[in-house]
């Protein structure tokens, strides 16, 4: 059944004020070691318990143990990924294999789940930083390498998650570098017709890059609302679901009247294809390497703010928002994230400072 003891030297141990540890097999045959237990009855009580669960545990759940806990995590991680089928974002699968092969395979590859370590995880995070990886891809192997073994310790492949007590170094992702109304006016009067709309789309109605480049005459669903129903991936240059949705889900965001505008002047000069998309490439769409060739000549003769990427300008649209007392909720659904703690955590800084008007509030209403 399993045995208790001291880790202890005292002479008397029986008598002594340590606590007692406890040593069994668990259910796939493994070697276990437990502590803590303040006295002996509660080490008994807790042997008794292992024993108790291990006689009702079928054989073959046993087996099935047994055998996810002798695969190799490249085997099991290919396993886990096969079976994420909430994934809907081809982005974030692709991320997955990347991670794998590029950082956890080489590392980790050809041990057996049950034999990884807190030792070996340190070693495999200390390698990375000696490699000089980028603080945010070392964070996101390190989440991706966690959710997989916690995936091994509820299948029963191992007893315990390896991870626990194990940290990376603080990772702040750096803040959007936002340009000026000025910089994008000039900007917008400076690039090409389908780049133009492209930026217009973004500050206007926070579109991310490839929901830009889908855009849509049938969208504009009235004076004021735009439809943001699919993008163009950047990968498959063909129309693909919105980034952490299903097929056939959308958002709803606000359109101003100059964008409107803007649309209804594209669709008269260029036209719209039978599908009602308004941007055009050789193939067929408007693709990601037409955008980004365009945008580097547009920012080699109109230098933007260091530090700014195209997406600046669906991070001025947020700012704009927030600045103007739009609340924080209606802000993340518009710009389409998971949750409101990714808005948060990105555009917290530009929202209006909060203490001051509690105090000026306080102030009237206690003065009253």
């Amino acid at each position: 059944m399993g045995s208790l003891f001291k880790r202890c030297a005292c002479v008397r141990p029986a008598r002594c004020p340590h606590s007692y540890a406890v040593r069994y097999r668990d259910l796939a045959g493994r070697q276990r070691e437990e502590g803590g237990y303040a006295t002996q009855q509660t080490a008994r009580d807790r042997l008794v318990d292992l024993y108790v669960t291990k006689r009702g545990a079928p054989a073959a759940l046993l087996e099935e143990r047994r055998r996810l806990g002798r695969m190799t995590f490249s085997e099991y991680a290919e396993n886990w990924r096969t079976r994420q089928r909430h994934v809907v974002d081809y982005s974030t699968g692709r991320s997955y294999r990347s991670h794998l092969t590029t950082h956890l395979y080489p590392e980790l590859g050809n041990y057996r789940i049950e034999a990884i370590s807190p030792l070996t995880i340190e070693r495999l995070i200390t390698g990375m930083e000696q490699r000089n990886v980028n603080p945010g891809t070392l964070h996101n192997v390190y989440g991706l390498l966690r959710t997989v073994l916690l995936d091994a310790v509820r299948k029963g492949a191992i007893y315990s998650d390896p991870t626990l007590g194990i940290k990376t170094r603080l990772y702040i992702p750096p803040r959007s570098v936002i340009p000026t109304v000025e910089y994008m006016t000039a900007a917008t009067r400076k690039a090409d017709a389908q780049l133009g709309l492209v930026i217009t789309m973004m500050r206007g109605c926070g579109l991310r890059n490839g929901e830009a480049r889908a855009v849509n005459i049938n969208n504009v669903i009235s004076d004021d609302i735009y439809r943001v129903s699919d993008q163009i991936h950047h990968n498959t240059y063909r129309p693909a679901p919105l980034k952490h949705r299903h097929p056939g889900e959308f958002r709803d965001v606000p359109l101003p009247r100059s964008v409107r505008e803007t649309i209804e002047r594209f669709e008269q000069r260029h036209g719209a294809t039978d599908e009602g998309y308004l941007l055009r490439g050789p193939n067929g769409y408007f693709t990601y390497r037409i955008e980004s060739t365009r945008a580097a000549k547009l920012h080699a003769a109109l230098p933007p703010p260091k530090g700014m990427t195209l997406s600046g300008y669906r991070d001025l649209f947020a700012s704009v928002c927030l600045e103007h007392g739009i609340p924080i909720t209606d802000v993340s659904e518009w710009l389409g994230h998971r949750n409101i703690e990714t808005t948060y955590r990105t555009y917290r800084h530009l929202m209006p400072a909060s203490i001051a008007r509690a105090g000026n509030a306080l102030d009237h209403t206690l003065a009253t």
